[in-house]
């Protein structure tokens, strides 16, 4: 049996005869959700038209987009109708749309809304940002260990920080698998030393991104002890990893330019402080030079005696004080106590009896007057030069004294 040996063009010719070939392909009726749209400049739409457990690739030329009511928009629910075909040049089966009928949103689309939702009413959007530290002590990598985004991150680094430490997780990006491996990754990312985290992968159409929608990734990610950027897909692309990131970056590259600085502007910067506090050191050395320098050349430094012969001038004044103010405390006691001995003299009872004047004890000491004497009693007199113990005879008369 002889083996024909075919081009890759007559191979795929072949494949598009058979599948152009069986009539029921050619006007169908297909119920799936829109992914992936894009308007080209030309007018034609491209899409995936996609359900729980397949997709495939569609065109709508300009020509039959004119029927269209409103724009076509990812998640979309459609009723398409339409023929397949082979697309020679990529060897692509696709559906050619030449009706699409809007049902509504898909129901992936909902389900990832409704996600959406939750966790914006959690909080878990709206938690602080943290900031990216300025100069980390390693870096952590989430992604394929065998796709751009890793060798990506890798080279930039490299770039802007030789030497800088990387430590790479590598997962599976996609596929019904990636969302548990990447939860995996993260949790042993949380247990290193790193300064920033980096999660992320190429682009891809939004089923490629899925795995970046899942809850239980998104939750992990917003426990994360470090701060996360976030680079899953092109800068189009938004997946619910990207909100819940303290940092999001249009890509991979994007993300490690974000994550490190560059070392040689670093190295720029200190040599420039360096300079500043070299600068700064000399102004102040050089201020206390000439403030010491002006000490040293001040009349007391220079002649000790001036300062001895000033401090005996105070002294002599204090002294002086002293001596002025002593004078004046025994001043002002002498009147204070003559003029208490004048008030004791006015006081005392001898001055009043040296004016002529007399007082009469009875015999008990008690001062009596005119109406106390009795006949036969003792009085003593008292003058201002002594007293006198003398005997009533008669009683007194009921006359003015």
């Amino acid at each position: 049996m002889t083996e024909s040996v075919l081009s890759v063009h007559e191979l795929v010719q072949g494949i598009r005869k058979l599948v152009e070939n069986v009539p029921e392909w050619q006007r169908l009726w297909v119920q799936g959700e829109l992914s992936g749209v894009k308007h080209h400049s030309s007018g034609h739409w491209y899409f995936i038209l996609k359900d729980d457990q397949a997709q495939i690739r569609g065109v709508m030329f300009r020509r039959d987009a004119v029927s269209l009511t409103k724009p076509l928009v990812d998640g979309m629910s459609v009723l398409v109708y339409g023929r397949i075909g082979v697309f020679e040049r990529d060897g692509q089966t696709q559906l050619y749309a030449s009706v699409i009928q809007d049902l509504g949103a898909g129901a992936q689309f909902q389900k990832l809304e409704a996600l959406k939702q939750k966790l914006y009413q959690e909080g878990l959007f709206s938690r602080p940002k943290r900031p990216i530290p300025k100069l980390p002590r390693a870096i952590g990598v989430i992604t394929s260990g065998t796709g751009a985004a890793r060798y990506d991150i890798e080279t930039v680094i490299n770039r802007r920080f030789p030497g800088m430490p990387v430590w790479l997780f590598p997962v599976l990006v996609q596929g019904q698998d990636a969302p548990r491996a990447i939860v995996e990754a993260l949790q042993k990312a949380f247990r290193t030393p790193i300064s920033v985290l980096i999660i992320g992968r190429g682009g891809g159409s939004k089923e490629d991104l899925m795995a970046f929608n899942d809850e239980m990734v998104v939750r992990t990610v917003a426990k994360s002890p470090m701060p996360v950027i976030s680079a899953v897909g092109h800068e189009i692309d938004t997946t619910l990893v990207d909100l819940v990131a303290d940092l999001r970056a249009p890509t991979p590259s994007a993300a490690a330019e974000l994550a490190v600085p560059e070392k040689g502007r670093l190295m720029e910067w200190i040599d420039q402080l360096n300079e500043r506090v070299y600068q700064a050191l000399s102004r102040r050395l050089e201020w206390e030079r000439t403030r010491i320098e002006g000490w040293t050349t001040h009349g007391i430094l220079a002649d000790s005696s001036r300062l001895i012969i000033t401090r005996r001038d105070l002294l002599d004044r204090l002294d002086e004080r002293r001596d002025r103010a002593f004078e004046r405390m025994v001043q002002s006691l002498r009147l204070h106590v003559e003029k208490l001995a004048a008030s004791l003299a006015a006081m005392n009872p001898s001055a009043v009896l040296r004016r002529g004047y007399t007082y009469v004890l009875d015999e008990s000491g008690n001062t009596i007057g005119k109406e106390d004497v009795r006949q036969g009693q003792r009085y003593e007199v008292h003058w201002y030069n002594g007293s006198y113990w003398m005997r009533s005879e008669t009683p007194g008369k009921e006359e003015d004294a």
